[in-house]
């Protein structure tokens, strides 16, 4: 009997403590805690598995008892900031740390940045070899401080198997510190307008003009600047009902610096509560605003957009669309002058509406805290596989292979749908000719366009609507002047071999944005989705041969084959194509990695940074005729230059706010730093080898 009592005392006191290790054993997708005496800490995963995704979002969460801080990446008077070695893990290649907007904590007019309760770091980890298990192991050395302070170094261990990346529990707590991140302002309407430095009775003080659409509560200031800077508590002065702002914080320590303050590099992060902004820039003196500093007027930036605009239609990126633009020009020969005028006008309110819509779009994301920018359209596969789509619908029906037919809305009385559908077919051309010709820039269109969308939707849209008219000017001056399209021969055979012949292009295009969707999904998905679309063209052309009964049928098949093309292209990216050396030079372009540049720079250095994409003919035709020849390429190839190139061929919200900090918001770009140019100098959208050469020469200092 005894005996029996002591077996079941056994199970259940085995089943006990099962139970209890299951309660505190550490839940998927989270490492144990290592805890201590003020706190403890742990890795987190967004995910329950790798799945194929390139990077997965992580997060290193700090849990302090009360009264007990750690630091900020730029801690302030003292402290330093948690710092993880990741040399252990396995199949991973990198992982970023990202800092959420941190608080200040003020002991002894001593000056510290950090957190405080409870934090989350996110953490992007890309890893080696998507698609396999990540094996994770951080050393976490890390200071926390409240009246002392004690250093502490955690051992943390997390392993992601194989299998679909389902979200964790803790996919909204990364989700929510990454949104905390400071951005360049756009989600919050805030903006930096100056940044100077002033006489103080103690010294220099650094003055920060920022402006917002909603009043400021309590901003605070946080300034990064090479050592041995040192900055004070903020003082804060207001204006226009709360609307704007200027921060004032004492610089330190200013005799110290090897450097004048005039053309310092530094970081500014103004935080208000729940919205924050980040933004490199260059320090000048305090007095008359400078050039490079005082904001342009609306109206100057509406005439650089209108320039831009016209300059558009001589870029590479127009070359898709020379095909319709010259159809429409050679199909009106021979016909009236009020057709022709009709026709034009409306190619320039299609070129119109799609610029609104893309301003709509802009504004939408603009709300939603998204990044933005010019032309990000093209790194959408949804986008490209609609444009590969009407392209190729568009080439069929030039080669009379298809017929287009339009809504039936467009004609209400029948005697007028011939005249009805052509004005509608301009409208389309107009349209699709402007998403086609978007996504690169021009000069005086990078400064247009960053203008607008640094600031709200009534700037957007004004700049928007004059970048419009700028590529709408020859268009216009069609309509103005008929007699340039009429005086041409009538339409006849010449014209149908013509048309055959400009469809070409088109089909070319088609291609090209083929090669481009499959940077972003992969080869076999986007072949699958060019399969798609030629099987859509020949259930068209078959529905001719079929009864009515079968049309509605087939009907049914182009929804269910065109819902499908989209359903494939509608994936996770894929892993960006590595920056390639230049055939038969020395130049090897490294992967973009801005936090190199300054210590590049520090050692004598001079680095060349170029944002390309695959999308961007313009960034094409700057690499084949000036980056990719002699002399530029020796010049490039120099053991003191460093060529990093980034890809934005797929969405990077890194690429993005380093781009928003030269106030720039789509490429080609291309910048070159140096020990005389320590903050970098960006060059034109469109490359010449005088410029390139020039540059350099700057950048070191002849």
């Amino acid at each position: 009997m005894i005996g029996k009592r002591f077996i079941l005392v056994c199970l259940v006191t085995a089943l006990v403590t099962a139970f209890a290790g299951r309660l505190t054993a550490a839940p998927p997708a989270a490492s144990e805690w290592a805890e201590t005496e003020h706190g403890r800490v742990r890795l987190i995963a967004a995910v329950t598995a790798v799945g194929d995704d390139v990077v997965l979002p992580l997060g290193l969460e700090f849990q302090m008892k009360p009264g007990w801080h750690i630091y900020w990446r730029s801690p302030g008077d003292a402290g330093y900031p948690p710092r993880a070695d990741w040399s252990a893990s396995q199949n991973l290649q990198s992982a970023e740390v990202r800092w959420p907007a941190p608080h200040r904590f003020s002991v002894l007019d001593m000056q510290t940045i950090g957190y405080a309760d409870q934090v989350v770091l996110p953490v992007a980890a890309r890893l080696q070899r998507p698609g396999t298990p990540l094996t994770l192991h951080a050393t976490v050395d890390y200071l926390t401080c409240a009246d002392i302070c004690v250093p502490y170094v955690a051992e943390l261990a997390l392993d992601l198997p194989v299998g679909a990346a389902t979200p964790s529990v803790f996919a909204h707590d990364i989700a929510r510190a990454d949104a905390q991140v400071p951005g360049d302002g756009g989600a919050h309407r805030l903006v930096v307008e100056r940044v100077v430095h002033e006489r103080g009775g103690d010294g220099p003080v650094l003055a920060v003009s920022v402006r917002a659409k909603e009043p400021f509560a309590s901003p605070d200031l946080f300034a990064e600047a090479p050592p041995p800077l040192v900055f004070g508590a903020p003082r804060v002065t207001y204006a226009n009902d709360g609307l704007s702002a200027v921060i004032r914080v004492a610089i330190g320590n200013a005799d110290g610096l090897a450097q004048p303050l005039d053309g310092l590099p530094m970081t500014v992060t103004i935080v208000d509560g729940g919205r924050a902004i980040e933004q490199a820039v260059t320090l000048s003196s305090a007095g008359p605003a400078s050039a490079t500093q005082s904001a342009p007027s609306v109206v100057v930036i509406l005439v650089l957009a209108l320039l831009g605009g016209l300059i558009l239609n001589l870029m590479p990126c127009v070359l898709p669309v020379l095909s319709m633009k010259l159809l429409a020009v050679v199909g009106h020969g021979g016909g009236e002058r009020r057709a022709v005028r009709a026709g034009f006008v409306a190619a320039a309110l299609g070129i119109m509406f799609s610029f609104m819509l893309l301003a709509g779009v802009l504004i939408a994301l603009q709300a939603t805290g998204s990044v933005i920018g010019w032309g990000l359209q093209f790194q959408q596969p949804w986008f490209l596989t609609a444009m590969i789509l009407v392209l190729i619908l568009f080439a069929c029906s030039l080669w009379g292979v298809v017929e287009i037919p339009l809504p039936r809305v467009l004609g209400v009385a029948s005697e007028h749908a011939s005249r009805v559908r052509g004005l509608a077919g301009h409208f389309l051309t107009g349209a699709l000719a402007t998403l086609l010709a978007t996504p690169c820039s021009a000069p005086f269109l990078g400064t247009a366009v960053g203008f607008a969308l640094a600031r709200g939707p009534a700037e957007i849209i004004l700049v928007f609507a004059a970048v419009a008219t700028g590529l709408a000017i020859p268009y216009l001056c069609v309509a103005a002047f008929p007699g340039l399209a009429t005086a041409l021969p009538k339409p006849g055979r010449w014209m149908a071999t013509l048309r055959r012949a400009l469809a070409l292009p088109l089909v070319a295009t088609a291609v090209w944005l083929t090669w481009v969707l499959a940077g972003g999904i992969g080869w076999p998905r986007a072949l699958t989705v060019a399969f798609i679309i030629v099987t859509i063209i020949g259930l068209i052309v078959c529905r001719r041969l079929m009864s009515p009964q079968m049309r509605q049928a087939g009907s049914a098949g182009l929804v269910v084959l065109a819902i499908g093309a989209f359903l494939v292209a509608n994936r996770h990216a894929v892993e960006a194509r590595p920056p390639a050396a230049n055939t038969g030079e020395t130049v090897v372009w490294q992967p973009f990695d801005p936090t190199r540049i300054s210590s590049v720079v520090a050692d004598g250095g001079i680095v060349w940074v170029n944002v390309t994409a695959d999308w961007c003919l313009t960034c094409k035709v700057n690499e084949r005729f000036v980056l990719n020849r002699d002399p530029v390429v020796g010049r490039l190839a120099a053991g003191n230059v460093v060529a990093m190139r980034g890809d934005w061929t797929q969405p990077d919200e890194g690429i993005a706010r380093y781009l928003a900090g030269f106030g720039r918001y789509g490429i080609p770009f291309d910048a070159v730093f140096g020990p005389a140019l320590p903050t970098g100098k960006p060059l034109p959208e469109l490359l010449t080898e005088g410029a390139a050469l020039a540059a350099l020469d700057r950048a070191a200092g002849q």
